[in-house]
């Protein structure tokens, strides 16, 4: 199983390994070095994959997560420049594999699979990822066209094709590793290969986003996959349980594990208008001294979602695809304040279902975060389409679902 990207990717890949490995399988995580502790304290063998990142590096993140060049920046400057590492890396992973499944970011999966003539799944984590001309999503390095996404299949669909011709000189070093390992040199890889021709795991609620017609064919919706725990070791601390048992249902702020690290003014913001609001807080990820413990705030380094989101009154967060699945399973309104990536796009599909607000990052101000968020605590409505959401995703039982679609293409 292999995965590149922050905690949002690697979570849902040790929910899968651990099901397949309690199964009775011999399962390899292969990920950024940077989680081997993480992923060998739950008993699974780890291989490490090049780029060798620190996925909290302030500076790093900065550049990723800039709206409309962010991409870019991942792409062409962190993963294709290694893209030979990686490939190396996951081929000695994967020579005695019967199985591999790979997250979309790992472009070298498909040429690993191609040359080991090897069976493989993808694992694709958000709506956003599937590009698709039915259900537009917001595209952060083109979110003009956000605004035509109402404007027919044909409309949309040219706009991606127009998209695929921007970006394909993005692709030479792809093109470059085929033309040197003997594989076929035509490729896709963000529109076309990063999608197994084997199996394609959907792993997000049809809430957030319905299966399409223009989605790969051997697509497969489970749902969400769920993994937050810090360590097999620990839990949530007694002062997080002590502290939702004392008071009303506080207001939970976190940026995730990436956007935390460049978290900007967040918290400092989020505190303020909670104090204005008269909400208790707790702030997820804080590190600013001004976030300090007190009767009414609790700032706390980490904290699973599973167990404190379900006590919120709103949960305020950046719209990572598995922050956004936890806040829906656990029920409460959101508002998503996105860094970028498919924030944005989770964000829109947030509103849209009526669980919660978007508020633009660069809009993020005390004024503009009391106002959304009084309105998310004084229409009950959102309380109301959030539980049936949560109710919803608590009934799917997406990990057995999709480790049973692992199996069967096990034993095809």
């Amino acid at each position: 199983m292999a995965t590149i990207g922050s905690l949002g990717d690697l979570h849902p890949t040790l929910a899968l390994a651990l099901e397949l490995k309690r199964r009775g399988h011999l399962v390899t995580v292969a990920s950024t070095g940077y989680y081997r502790d993480k992923v060998e304290a739950l008993g699974l063998t780890f291989r490490a994959l090049r780029p060798n990142w620190d996925p909290t590096d302030q500076n790093l993140i900065a550049q990723c997560e800039d709206l409309k060049s962010g991409p870019e920046v991942l792409f062409r400057k962190l993963i294709l420049p290694h893209l030979r590492d990686t490939y190396d890396d996951l081929l000695a992973a994967a020579a005695e594999a019967d199985l591999m499944i790979a997250g979309e970011l790992v472009y070298a999966a498909p040429l690993v699979a191609e040359k080991l003539r090897l069976q493989w799944g993808s694992a694709i984590l958000s709506p956003t990822s599937f590009f698709s001309a039915h259900d537009p999503s917001y595209l952060v390095n083109i979110p003009e066209v956000y605004r035509l996404r109402r404007a027919g299949w044909g409309i949309n669909r040219a706009i991606l094709e127009f998209g695929k011709l921007l970006s394909r000189h993005w692709w030479e070093p792809v093109r470059s590793l085929r033309r040197e390992l003997g594989l076929r040199v035509a490729c896709d890889p963000v529109f076309k290969d990063k999608f197994s021709p084997d199996l394609v795991l959907a792993l997000f609620s049809s809430c957030l986003g319905a299966p399409q017609p223009d989605w790969p064919r051997h697509t497969l919706q489970p749902g969400f996959v769920f993994y937050d725990r810090h360590s097999p070791h620990k839990d949530d601390s007694p002062e997080l349980a002590d502290f939702l048992a004392a008071g009303d249902a506080p207001i939970v702020f976190t940026l995730g594990s990436t956007a935390v690290h460049n978290s900007g003014d967040f918290y400092d913001v989020s505190m303020t208008a909670a104090r204005q609001l008269g909400r208790r807080g707790v702030f997820v990820g804080a590190k600013s001294t001004s976030t300090a413990t007190s009767a009414d705030f609790l700032a706390l380094l980490y904290a699973p979602y599973s167990r404190i989101f379900p006590g919120a009154s709103v949960i305020v967060h950046q719209g990572g695809s598995g922050t956004t699945g936890q806040a829906l399973r656990a029920g409460r309104p959101q508002l998503i304040v996105p860094y970028g990536w498919d924030q944005p796009d989770n964000g829109a599909r947030v509103e849209r279902l009526g669980v919660g607000l978007c508020l633009a990052r660069s809009a993020y101000s005390v004024q503009s975060a009391v106002e959304k968020l009084s309105q998310l605590l004084a229409d009950r409505r959102f309380v109301t389409m959030s539980a049936e959401a949560g109710a919803r995703i608590r009934k799917e039982d997406s990990l057995r679902i999709a480790c049973d679609a692992i199996e069967a293409l096990l034993d095809r």
